[in-house]
């Protein structure tokens, strides 16, 4: 497949793995404030920051996982065909909506508007490892 492809397909691992640091940890960050006290305005607003500048970076590396993801599948038809690429393209949706979720918590957050516990910021956070886990299984083992 040539050389362009490996470097392709490593920036690809790459990115993929760095915008799932960011979905690890930025629910972590949740956790954190929702046990914030109601009176600790600082710490608040330090976790929020921290929030949005995370979101905004995980954003940020996730534009060209999702490129040069593209680039492997329509440039090098990598899983064309294959049964597995339907189950990748769904965790790659499921990886977005993820995401997407994680934005309009911390606009909950944002709004004073939270309503879950941390504990439930504690589940959702192990969610993204899932989600991790069976996305580099299906693309290392490929079982169908």
């Amino acid at each position: 497949m040539g050389v362009g492809y490996l470097w392709v397909k490593a920036f690809h691992i790459v990115f993929v793995a760095a915008w799932f640091a960011g979905l690890f940890y930025l629910p972590r960050l949740f956790v954190n404030l929702a046990t914030v006290p109601a009176d600790s305005h600082a710490e608040r607003e330090r976790l929020l920051l921290m929030a949005r500048k995370l979101l905004r970076f995980a954003t940020l590396l996730a534009l060209p996982a999702l490129g040069l993801g593209l680039a492997l599948w329509l440039g090098w038809g990598i899983g064309a065909g294959s049964g597995w690429l339907h189950l990748k393209l769904a965790l790659v949706l499921l990886t977005l909506a993820y995401h997407a979720g994680c934005a309009r918590l911390l606009r909950r957050f944002e709004q004073l508007e939270n309503r879950r516990s941390d504990r439930w910021y504690r589940v959702f956070n192990e969610s993204s490892v899932l989600l991790f886990a069976a996305t580099v299984v299906l693309v290392v083992v490929k079982p169908f």
